[in-house]
């Protein structure tokens, strides 16, 4: 298939049409929760800690998974063959035990002490009355979450061009007008719904796919014995090193450290369904990664050689795969599935910086000793979501290229820097505010270094080490300033 033949088939009317169906139905959501969202700051971004067990299931879910999966473990599995499976076992099994255990300790306490931001976890915790641990907070959200956001922009851009042959910097520039739009309008109850609306768009696709990809090419067999005669280690889960195992699996230990995750837990409306949504949950988690895993293998039967996907990117395998397998109205979907991840993504974490901003900053910082109306709070909060764009979507054009290693810098560095922390101050009474603000910069720091010295950085994903010495760090100065 030629080039001109991809751009017919990616414009063709029922197309469009199907997708910008999808994008009318968002708008709609974000119309139907801005009344809700407009009467309180907690309402705005917890969803006034009211959110149904399915659509916070749904919402945890899809929102931590960003295009990652449909772009970036599909590509990764189309590399490396079936040991890329270990990626998404990871924190599918973290995600889990958070669902269980973590997040109905976060809960409560969140309940009790009326914390509406991670930030307010942390300076309740440890009774913050300066306002230090919460500008450190701050500054560590805004560095990793402007670029996390910006990788999502990004990636709509090059989805706008590869689907619909729009250039990609108006494509950049149109997937940040419709997350802006809906995320101003309602707020975390507009972003939890289209998040759970937006799952099935994920789920469907990634079922549909793989399902018909693999018996175009003649079966399940057809592909084994396809990827047998290029090479065995294709089908092999366990053929990777050391390093990349434990990588792979350490993926996961990013999830207790990123906010529009932790944000899901408090804001389900009773601690009782948590073992629901995490039952839910898993299930999708697992379904979705298995049919991003089959793409990314049965791509690999299709095409052998790098070089016949657009741009010779392996991450635009997903895309490419539907448009020669799939009718134009389903391709329509498929592309509404890649903006679903991208979308799911960038609005909740919109919404956790903002909230750092408005919230932890200036109410409880700048004014803390006044009584601020709730409705110039939702305000200010709507007017720091566009700031948040204005800002993510100039680093994003500027930085095109960086989308995979922007997605797993932001990824690792809040999972270093707040995971340990976290998990310790929820369960280790010894745990100090000093301790804390050393993990935080800790993690942060060893997952910076860590990645710009290439022998490190190719033995092992930064995150693991940073982690673990975030967690080390916290845990000896709490030793050391224990009152």
């Amino acid at each position: 298939m030629n080039e001109s033949q991809v751009f017919e088939l990616a414009v063709d009317q029922y197309a469009i049409y199907a997708f910008i169906g999808y994008l009318v139905l968002l708008i709609g959501i974000g119309l139907y929760s801005a009344r809700f969202s407009s009467s309180g700051i907690s309402e705005f971004f917890i969803g006034g800690r009211k959110m149904n067990k399915m659509v916070i299931a749904l919402s945890a879910v899809v929102s931590g998974r960003s295009a990652w999966l449909l772009l970036g473990v599909t590509g990764l599995v189309y590399t490396r063959g079936l040991s890329a499976i270990w990626a998404v076992v990871g924190y599918t099994v973290v995600e889990l035990i958070l669902f269980l255990t973590y997040a109905k300790k976060l809960r409560e306490f969140s309940e009790e002490n009326d914390c509406i931001t991670v930030p307010d976890f942390f300076a309740e915790r440890f009774g913050d009355k300066s306002g230090t641990l919460r500008s450190i907070l701050l500054f560590t959200f805004l560095i990793f979450m402007v670029s996390y956001v910006s990788a999502q922009f990004v990636a709509g851009g090059k989805a706008f061009s590869s689907s619909f042959g729009i250039e990609q910097d108006t494509g950049v520039l149109l997937s940040a007008a419709i997350i802006l739009a809906y995320t101003v309008l309602g707020g975390f109850l507009a972003v939890s719904l289209t998040d759970a609306f937006q799952a099935f768009f994920m789920i469907f696709a990634l079922v549909l796919l793989p399902v018909i990809a693999i018996q175009d090419l003649g079966g399940w067999e057809a592909m084994i014995n396809q990827l047998s005669i290029q090479d065995s280690a294709l089908i092999d889960p366990f053929s990777f090193s050391v390093g990349a195992f434990i990588g792979f699996v350490g993926i996961g230990l990013g999830s207790p450290g990123n906010p529009h995750i932790l944000s899901r837990y408090m804001a389900i409306d009773d601690p009782k369904n948590l073992k629901f949504a995490a039952a839910v949950g898993t299930f999708w988690n697992i379904v979705m990664a298995g049919g991003a895993v089959l793409i990314g293998l049965v791509g690999r039967a299709y095409f052998s050689s790098v070089e016949s996907l657009p741009a010779a990117d392996p991450e635009n395998l997903y895309p490419f795969l539907a448009q020669i397998h799939l009718h134009p109205i389903l391709f329509g979907i498929v592309i509404a599935s890649i903006f679903a991840a991208i979308m799911s993504t960038a609005d909740s974490q919109l919404l956790v910086a903002a909230s750092s901003v408005v919230r932890d900053w200036y109410q409880k910082i700048i004014k803390k000793n006044e009584e601020i109306p709730q409705k110039k709070l939702v305000l200010y909060s709507r007017l720091v979501v566009v700031g948040l764009v204005i800002i993510a979507l100039l680093f994003g054009l500027i930085a095109e290229d960086l989308v995979y290693w922007l997605v797993l810098f932001a990824w690792a560095g809040l999972g270093a820097a707040l995971g340990p922390t976290s998990i310790l101050a929820l369960y280790w009474k010894a745990t100090t505010k000093e301790g804390v603000i050393a993990g935080i910069l800790t993690g942060t720091a060893v997952t910076i270094i860590w990645y710009f010295i290439p022998v490190l950085k190719s033995n092992m994903y930064e995150l693991v080490p940073a982690f673990i010495a975030g967690g080390l760090a916290t845990i000896l100065v709490s030793k050391l300033t224990q009152k």
